[in-house]
């Protein structure tokens, strides 16, 4: 017999709740955030062909789906409690729920949240997440905060996912080792949600990189009122995207996208804070560059000399 929409639900999406006042099966679901704590919501949904191929693992993309949200509760410093999934399938295939959900659950455990609600429809494959995280009154972090003089930094590397998807797109070609690395950072992103925490009081603003460096920066730029100069050779890549021409590697890791990764500034004088906040979320942060009373984006090569600024951003309705 087919499996049906609550069957489905009730065989990979139901587990008991810990944290949360009432979990799946009423509804609404019931949330208490701690005593002086602000809410912290985000949405994130993602379309098969537009957010993912259809060649990934189920297990990678309940991970991403997940990851992705978990991202921005990291760009605030917020603690991440719970989750919704509103999921669309085109037919109830048990072999790919089981390994969504075991994908799911795995980061989820992760990080302690938990699955609080959500719906299930047929049609096309559609995964829409709501995530909801707990911060102090007053201490998130926005892109609203940058400051003239304040330094800015990247985590992790950047520039992998979109060096991965050109392989697919048969751009270029990497070896077999080389294109699972970085596809994996494509499939399987970290949320950097330790670094978001240790963050809290430090960073002046921050926002994941999830439409590309440079794009994603113009976002903190434009709500600071602020310019800022970045040193394109310094932005880290890893040795795979390193080993490709210096036009690939500045097109990924400026205007790659994909990587959530925390792109953040913090004042000059907390440089050695913010290298011990790196260290305790288990994490490298790279300085890349410096926030500017002038508007705009500048953009400086190792040697001081002006790059040309023609990287672009992804944007759903101009890509």
């Amino acid at each position: 017999m087919p499996l049906g929409e609550f069957d489905l639900i009730a065989k990979y999406f139901t587990r008991p709740v810990r944290r949360s006042a009432l979990g799946i099966g009423d509804d609404c679901a019931l949330l208490a955030p701690a005593p002086g704590m602000q809410l912290a919501v985000s949405s994130d949904m993602l379309v098969e062909g537009r957010h993912f191929l259809s060649t990934v693992a189920p297990e990678r993309l309940g991970h991403k789906a997940l990851a992705v949200n978990l991202s921005d509760l990291a760009a605030c410093g917020a603690r991440p409690l719970a989750f919704t999934l509103a999921l669309a399938l085109p037919r109830a295939d048990e072999a790919f729920l089981d390994g969504f959900a075991r994908g799911l659950f795995a980061l989820a455990d992760e990080h302690g949240i938990e699955l609080v609600g959500g719906d299930t429809t047929q049609g096309p494959l559609n995964l829409c997440l709501t995530v909801f995280g707990e911060v102090p009154a007053g201490q998130a972090l926005l892109r609203s905060g940058a400051r003239p003089g304040d330094e800015l930094y990247v985590s992790g590397t950047v520039g992998d996912a979109r060096l991965a998807l050109e392989a697919f797109r048969g751009t270029l070609a990497l070896p077999g080792e080389q294109f699972e690395r970085v596809r994996a950072a494509m499939e399987r992103p970290q949320p950097r949600v330790a670094l978001g925490l240790a963050l809290r009081s430090l960073a002046t603003s921050a926002i994941d990189v999830s439409d590309g460096l440079l794009g994603d920066l113009g976002h903190i730029l434009a709500r600071s009122g602020v310019g800022a100069s970045v040193e394109v050779d310094a932005v880290p890549r890893s040795a795979v995207l390193a080993a490709q021409t210096l036009a690939w590697q500045r097109e990924c890791t400026l205007a790659g996208g994909d990587d959530y990764e925390l792109v953040f500034s913090a004042a000059s004088h907390d440089a050695d804070r913010v290298q011990v906040a790196a260290r305790a979320a288990g994490v490298a942060v790279t300085r890349i560059g410096r926030i500017e009373a002038a508007p705009g984006l500048r953009l400086v090569d190792r040697g001081g000399a002006t790059v040309a600024h023609t990287f672009g951003s992804f944007d759903h309705f101009r890509t």
